[in-house]
């Protein structure tokens, strides 16, 4: 089916080893086969989002009804991206071997099914066993999500090589409409119907994709490498932007099993309303990550910029989120949004330069080009988030039980200074170096 779309992309139509043109040649228009992918890719981003926001709302108090501590919440959420980190470093080192299409649709419906299944968990009975049947249905999910997303990345970065910042930004909007719609429309649904509704309705819309995708998704081959994840782990620039990635997903996984929390125990907000708090981070942030993208391919050397301002404005308005008590500024509701607003911006300025900065050291570094390598930095990508996104909620439903939000918060944000002073320390002894190095061989011309 993939072959068949990718058909109808001549005379633009790239080789038949699925390499895209080169950069000289490639054209301004989007082929056949470039619109195809850039549309199962924003269906991914969407559906899973919107399948992972809407527990924000009402999940957390659904399962302290059920026994569960705010730990234990906070554990639920983690044990997400536990299983993702896991499965992604997995599943990118056999990407050209299970194949990009087949990984990014059986993922899919994989995750449309448990969706529903976790609907279903209102009827365990409470207690252990709903706290492990949580556990359980997460952890497939997370599986699924990896597979898919994994997938995602790489096709993109394959069928879009020269732009691939632009593109990952503007499919952002997509994550920030999951992300939108998410809240709000699971605590409606939640509202009006009870437990069950909001996960049955979206897992249905994830499982009618997957058919839609098998058709339009074309079909990437590629010879695998030798290359290993270690190899391009260890390179000491990938080193720190893994760092980056894992402090900006704990940053924002913290506030999974804690904001719905605190906003309603402090602003007395009923759970519909709640879910309409979390649109100042999520328009902010998929609104602002075309323009960074865009920013990102055409000028790539304000990319370190970007990440280290991101990450001290992310750090600054976690400090100012709860606000930290040693403010002494009582906590409201529109300075509440207008963080998150600020907060959607600055997470943008860090997580978009990421992937093509990964992938241009990768190329200094002597790997070679081609879907493998992609596979191993898309893998890396996302197993980074998923750490992060584990750490947070956990540490984070730990800290918010024994310190309070306000406080949580603030030492969260600790995670943003240390990755924007760290990276921002190396770029300026990584350009430090260059010019001892270049003033070298002046000097031994001159000689």
């Amino acid at each position: 089916m993939g072959s068949r779309a990718a058909d109808g992309a001549a005379p633009e139509r790239p080789p038949e080893d699925g390499t895209p043109e080169a950069p000289g040649e490639e054209s301004r228009r989007l082929t056949r086969q470039q619109l195809f992918t850039m549309v199962a890719a924003a269906s991914i981003n969407f559906s899973s989002m919107i399948c992972y926001s809407i527990l924000g709302p009402f999940f957390p108090g659904e399962a302290e009804k059920k026994g569960a501590s705010n730990t234990v919440v906070g554990l639920i959420f983690g044990c997400f991206a536990l299983f993702n980190f896991l499965s992604s470093l997995i599943l990118g080192n056999y990407l050209t071997k299970i194949g990009a299409k087949f990984m990014f649709v059986s993922g899919m419906f994989v995750s449309g099914c448990v969706t529903i299944l976790f609907g279903m968990l209102d009827k365990v009975p409470s207690g252990p066993m709903f706290i492990g049947f949580c556990f359980l249905v997460r952890a497939m999910d997370a599986i699924s999500f990896a597979a898919a997303m994994t997938a995602s990345f790489s096709i993109l970065a394959k069928a879009f090589p020269n732009n691939i910042a632009t593109v990952l930004g503007s499919l952002e909007i997509f994550t920030g409409l999951g992300l939108v719609l998410g809240p709000p429309l699971g605590g409606f649904l939640y509202q009006s119907f009870g437990y069950e509704i909001p996960f049955v309705t979206l897992g249905c819309v994830v499982l009618v994709l997957v058919p839609v995708n098998m058709c339009l998704l074309p079909k990437y081959d590629s010879i695998p490498s030798k290359e290993s994840f270690w190899k391009l782990f260890l390179l000491p620039k990938v080193l720190f932007l893994c760092f980056t990635i894992f402090s900006l997903s704990a940053c924002l996984g913290f506030l999974d099993p804690t904001m719905s929390l605190f906003i309603l125990k402090k602003f007395k907000l009923p759970a519909g309303y709640v879910g309409l708090v979390f649109l100042g981070l999520a328009l902010s942030y998929s609104l602002s990550s075309p323009l960074l993208g865009l920013l990102s391919d055409k000028m790539p050397r304000i990319r370190k910029w970007l990440l280290v301002s991101g990450g001290l404005i992310t750090a600054l308005c976690f400090f100012l989120l709860g606000p930290a008590p040693v403010l002494h500024i009582e906590s409201q509701l529109w300075m509440f949004v207008l963080v998150l607003v600020l907060l959607g911006f600055s997470l943008g300025m860090s997580a978009i330069p990421v992937f093509p900065e990964i992938l241009q050291c990768a190329y200094e570094n002597g790997f070679e080009e081609g879907l493998s390598l992609l596979g191993l930095v898309s893998g890396l990508f996302n197993a980074m988030w998923s750490l992060g996104a584990f750490i947070g909620p956990t540490l984070g439903g730990f800290l918010n039980e024994k310190l309070g939000f306000e406080w949580a918060s603030a030492i969260q944000g600790g995670w943003a200074v240390l990755s924007g002073l760290a990276t921002g320390i190396y770029y300026i002894a990584e350009a430090t170096r260059k010019r001892y190095v270049e003033l070298f061989f002046v000097l031994l011309k001159a000689i």
